[in-house]
Formats: structure tokens, C-alpha cells, sequence
């Protein structure tokens, strides 16, 4: 690293801390503005759900390949080609005159961007701060991309709305220009391999096994035999994959990924922890905006508006995390945040209704927010406080991966819940106002087919009405039962996790 860094400056901190808001706010701005998307570039919802899909998918694919890469090329060299890599495919995207163009743009080649910069992002935190100070630089840099991802609906709403979606691109055309212009406050590393130590079979096989697993989860709500088998053959491969890096190493040569760093309790923890939370904050956000724009008929503004309150609780608490770290030690603070969380999936679990206001969900929504907040505040800086110094960029690209993927499946996984509770929640409605058609499959059709159309449901029918207020009730609440459960899950986790509270003196180990 360079001996100039001056660790007490935050600026650092702000340039890849711009550069992680960007990265999340880009896989959920376009949410609200399919509808607008389909109408400027003449083409249909299934090309636009497949180009955010592939954002996402491409991103997490070349996750471990960009970790390595920065022990070749060096951290902040790599971060710097994915920014004005990210910038060219946002301009791309901002001009799009077709659906091909915006794919090219947005999801191959600021997906490709994204990954070059996620794991850079991280390690460069790690190289630049120690102690406390690294654990608020973490944690500010963790937080930005969840605020970045839950307020990006009102983004993309304020942006549809009142100018075009074009200009959400152009907006984070500026920010990438803001990186570049402050490129010379970031420290500079130094590359530790060379080019002959890139593991290009082990980064195909890693490419496959992660392309299968995500595609074949995404593909879930669709044609679930084949997605199956998909998901299986994905798994294979990374199995394959794990297996191949393992001979590598054991022959004297530089892995892709080191297996060994698995074998630390926080990293392994640490990354599932941040998979199953990204997951859970990114499925009920799915839900519940679905919710807001197709039963309360909210638009893109509104909406955004509506989830704020998850916004303003994952900022607030994010901020007071690393404070808190002086008297409760990480794992107490994310076990807290746990619980939290849980009660705010509970209170939410009971205001979906028909009649429900936007006051209704905020107190739910703020108290999710909240302990989301203390969670994912800490999680990286836990994650790697065991991993040796020249492992951070391994070990930082583990941590993004899990985090990537928590982010891109969450929507599909929740997709999957939704329709298994409106299933379940159409039987249950018919038994309880039409008990004479239980059983009868073609008037649960026809009660599907109406509760497609719920937003025109008028008051003379009754019957209809009080069918599809249960089925909402019983599907959002299985929603957010579900969310709980993963919540309960990470709340185990957290319990596995070894002690760490940073000691004062590894505020000089940049120093020595």
C-alpha cells in the first residue's frame, strides 16, 4: 500500500462508498419503470424482467475472478477501469434506442463493471483503515448499497414520473464522473501476483457453476422441473469447482479461490449471514411494492414514498452500529438487529389488507429497517477480522458473492412464496365466504383470474371482495412469516459467530 495514506481522512470512504450506492441503486431503480421502458423501446415485460435478471446474474458470476484479479492488476487500478468501465455501459444505457442496446448497457456491461468494482470496494477499506476506524468505514460502505437499493423505487418513481428513466442512468453517469475526478484520494496497492497466476480453468468452471445456480433460481416460478435440474448442475459444478481448487493449491499453484479461507468460522458465517439478509431485504421489499402498486393502485412516487420508512431505519441504525460497538461486541449488536427484524416482519404480517393505508405499514416497515440496519452494518467487518492481510481480496470477493447473490435471488425466491400463498390463500377464502365451490378448481380459477384484476373490484361484489382480501391478507402474511423464518435463520448464525471487538492496537497496524 502506499505509505501517503492518511488514515484519518474519510474521503476514501466517500469515493467507493459513491461507487457501492451506484452498484445497488442500478438493480432496483428500473422496478417502477417497466411499464414506461416497454412503451419507449417497443418491446415487452419478459425482455425487460430478463435484462434486470441478467444485471444481477452477470455481477455475481464474475465476482471471485474480479477478487483475483486484484492481486494481479492491483485493488484500486481494478476498481478504477470497472468505474469508467461502469460509466460507458450507463451511457449506453441512458441512449438506448432498442432493448438490445440497453442490455448491452445495462446488464452485460455495467454487470461486468460491477463485479470489477464490488470486491475492490471492500478490500480497499480493509487495506486503508484499521480498528474502529474500519469498522465505521465498513459499515458506512455496507449500509449504502442496502439504503441505495431500498430507496431505489422512489428513485425510479421521482425519475419516471416527472423527467424519464433515462435520466436515473444520467444520474449515475455523474457519480461515476465524481469517482474518476477523485481518483488520486484513493491509496494505491500494489499488485502481489502476476499474470501467469490467474486460474483461467478454475474461473470458467466458477462461471458455469454460478451462471446454472442463479439462472436455474430465477427461472423457479416458471417451470420449476427444469430450473431443478438446473440448480443441480449448478451445484455440481461449483462442487467441481471447490474440488479443482483444492488440487491446484495442493500442486503448488496460485488458486482461483483459496478453499482454506472457509475453514474461518466469521468469513463462512459471515457470507451466509449476508446471502440470507440481502435475500430477505430484497424478497419483501419485491413483495410489498408489488403489493402497494397492484392492490393499493399506488404510483412509482408513491410507492417509493410508502417503503421510506425501511430507508430511514437502515440508515439510522446503520449509522449507530458501529458506535454501540464500544460497549456490545459485533455478534450482540447483530443478534439485537436479528430480533428486530423479526418483530418487523410480525407487526407487517397483520396490516395487508384491501383497505390499508400507507400509515399502516410504516411502523412495521421502520422496525424491519431498523434491525436490518444493525445487522448489515457489521456483518463485513466481522466477516474478514480473522482473514490475514494478504487474503483480504479473497476473501472480500467470498463476502460480495454471497451478498450478490442474496441480492438477485431474493425477488425470485419471494415470486416462488407468492404464488405458493395465493394458492393456498384462494382455498382458504373460498371455505370461509363460498364453502359450497370448495373443491371446485373452475371457480378458483375464475377466483384467480378476478383477483388479477383486484384494483376494479367494485362493491357489489361483496362475496369477491371479502375472497380477495383474505387471499392478500394470507399471502403477505405468508410473505413475511417467510421473511421471519430467514431472519431466525441468520439469528442462529450470528450465534456461531466468534467474538470480535476491535482492540486499540490494531489502530497501528497500517503503521508497522
Amino acid at each position: 500500500m502506499n505509505e501517503t495514506v492518511n488514515e484519518q481522512s474519510w474521503i476514501p470512504l466517500i469515493v467507493v462508498a459513491f461507487a457501492s450506492f451506484i452498484i445497488a441503486l442500478d438493480a432496483t431503480f428500473m422496478n417502477v419503470s417497466i411499464s414506461q421502458v416497454i412503451a419507449d423501446l417497443n418491446t415487452d415485460v419478459s425482455m425487460i424482467q430478463m435484462t434486470m435478471s441478467f444485471y444481477t446474474l452477470i455481477t455475481a458470476t464474475f465476482m471471485l475472478l474480479s477478487a483475483k484479479l486484484q492481486d494481479i492488476i492491483g485493488k484500486k487500478k481494478l476498481f478504477l477501469i470497472g468505474t469508467a468501465l461502469y460509466g460507458l455501459g450507463t451511457f449506453i444505457a441512458a441512449i438506448s434506442s432498442s432493448a438490445t442496446m440497453l442490455f448491452i448497457g445495462w446488464s452485460v456491461i455495467e454487470g461486468i463493471a460491477g463485479a470489477l468494482m464490488m470486491p475492490a470496494i471492500v478490500s480497499i477499506i480493509s487495506g486503508t483503515y484499521s480498528g474502529e476506524r474500519r469498522t465505521v468505514a465498513l459499515a458506512i460502505a455496507g449500509i449504502m448499497g442496502a439504503i441505495a437499493a431500498a430507496i431505489g423505487p422512489l428513485f425510479g418513481g421521482v425519475m419516471t414520473t416527472f423527467l424519464s428513466w433515462r435520466y436515473g442512468f444520467g444520474c449515475e453517469l455523474i457519480i461515476v464522473f465524481i469517482i474518476l475526478l477523485m481518483q488520486n484520494k484513493l491509496p494505491t496497492f500494489e499488485p502481489t501476483e502476476s499474470k501467469s497466476d490467474l486460474d483461467i480453468v478454475g474461473a470458467i468452471i466458477s462461471f458455469i457453476g454460478l451462471v446454472l445456480l442463479v439462472l436455474g433460481i430465477l427461472s423457479l416460478s416458471e417451470d420449476i422441473p427444469t430450473s431443478i435440474v438446473i440448480i443441480i448442475l449448478g451445484l455440481i459444478a461449483l462442487t467441481a469447482f471447490a474440488l479443482f481448487e483444492i488440487k491446484r493449491k495442493r500442486n503448488g499453484k496460485v488458486p482461483l479461490l483459496d478453499m482454506d479461507l472457509f475453514k474461518d468460522r466469521n468469513l463462512r458465517t459471515g457470507t451466509a449471514i449476508l446471502l440470507l439478509s440481502y435475500l430477505a431485504m430484497g424478497g419483501a421489499l419485491f413483495a410489498v411494492s408489488l403489493y402497494l402498486q397492484a392492490v393499493l393502485m399506488l404510483n412509482a412516487f408513491d410507492t417509493g414514498l410508502t417503503t421510506l420508512p425501511l430507508t430511514l431505519g437502515l440508515l439510522i441504525f446503520a449509522v449507530v452500529a458501529p458506535s454501540l460497538t464500544g460497549k456490545l461486541n459485533h455478534k450482540t449488536i447483530m443478534s439485537i438487529g436479528c430480533i428486530i427484524s423479526i418483530i418487523g416482519c410480525l407487526i407487517l404480517s397483520y396490516q395487508f389488507r384491501l383497505d390499508t393505508t400507507t400509515l399502516d405499514l410504516t411502523p412495521g416497515l421502520f422496525v424491519l429497517g431498523s434491525g436490518l440496519g444493525l445487522l448489515m452494518a457489521l456483518c463485513t467487518d466481522i466477516s474478514l477480522s480473522n482473514i490475514p492481510q494478504e487474503s483480504q481480496n479473497n476473501a472480500s470477493g467470498i463476502n460480495t458473492t454471497g451478498q450478490t447473490l442474496g441480492e438477485s435471488l431474493g425477488t425470485a425466491v419471494i415470486g416462488i412464496i407468492l404464488i405458493l400463498g395465493i394458492i393456498g390463500g384462494i382455498s382458504h377464502a373460498v371455505d370461509v365466504y363460498a364453502p359450497e365451490y370448495s373443491g371446485n378448481e373452475t371457480f378458483q380459477e375464475e377466483v384467480y383470474d378476478h383477483f388479477q384484476k383486484v384494483g376494479n373490484i367494485h362493491e357489489e361484489d361483496s362475496t369477491f371482495v371479502n375472497i380477495v382480501d383474505i387471499i392478500i391478507q394470507d399471502t403477505m402474511a405468508f410473505v413475511m412469516q417467510v421473511t421471519a423464518i430467514l431472519m431466525g435463520i441468520v439469528f442462529i448464525l450470528t450465534l456461531r459467530l466468534q467474538d470480535f471487538k476491535p482492540s486499540r492496537h490494531e489502530e497501528a497496524d497500517l503503521n508497522t
